[in-house]
């Protein structure tokens, strides 16, 4: 069985904020920068949703709001794939054009 590792760094401030968080999908690849993440796991036995969200202190609110935008963007596309629910995907899409015009990342 092939595997691989995704590694995530998190620096820590004295107050255990994170400054600085990094990642990388292999070894042969950079550390990559970012300023926020969103990790979720199911659990096989539990069937509750785990999750970790962490952001940098220097992330701005602009950023954020993108950041949410693109997230549920792609968790309405994830969820049409994964599902084949186009009705329920699409009221989803719906919702995230309103956040993205709401927020100014789309224009109205």
């Amino acid at each position: 069985m092939k595997k691989n590792t995704i590694k995530i760094d998190v620096s820590l401030d004295d107050e255990r904020m994170p400054e600085h968080i990094s990642w990388q999908s292999s070894p042969q690849e950079p550390l990559a920068d970012a300023k926020a993440m969103m990790l979720s796991f199911f659990d096989r036995d539990t069937r509750d949703t785990l999750r970790i969200d962490l952001w940098t202190k220097d992330m701005q609110v602009q950023e954020m709001d993108r950041f949410f935008y693109q997230t549920l963007r792609s968790m309405s596309d994830s969820y049409q794939k994964a599902t084949g629910n186009t009705g329920l995907a699409t009221d989803m899409q719906q919702f995230v054009q309103h956040f993205g015009e709401q927020v100014g990342i789309i224009p109205t």
